[in-house]
């Protein structure tokens, strides 16, 4: 099974940003989890829901943009490939 050099490019490229974004999970201030560890379980909940309501707009944007720009991409290679044109 040979791989074409597209799909071996975007695997890099994804395992590449994969790599390059870890250590931003180790970000974690000790005082905002030390304080967040000592709070109630409810007051736990609503951190976890307020980080979660924090990401989905940013996630959601980026989403449309991304899939905005295939579907352009993709007309325009229709287009450029169309001999009518």
């Amino acid at each position: 099974m040979r791989i074409s050099a597209t799909k071996r490019r975007w695997f890099t490229l994804l395992l590449l940003l994969g790599c390059w974004t870890g250590p931003a999970f180790a970000q974690g201030c000790a005082m905002c989890y030390t304080n967040a560890k000592a709070a109630p379980k409810q007051a736990q909940r609503t951190l976890n829901r307020a980080i979660v309501v924090l990401l989905v707009p940013p996630l959601g944007v980026m989403t449309l943009g991304v899939g905005l720009a295939f579907r352009y991409g993709k007309r325009r290679d229709r287009d450029h490939d169309d001999p009518s044109h």
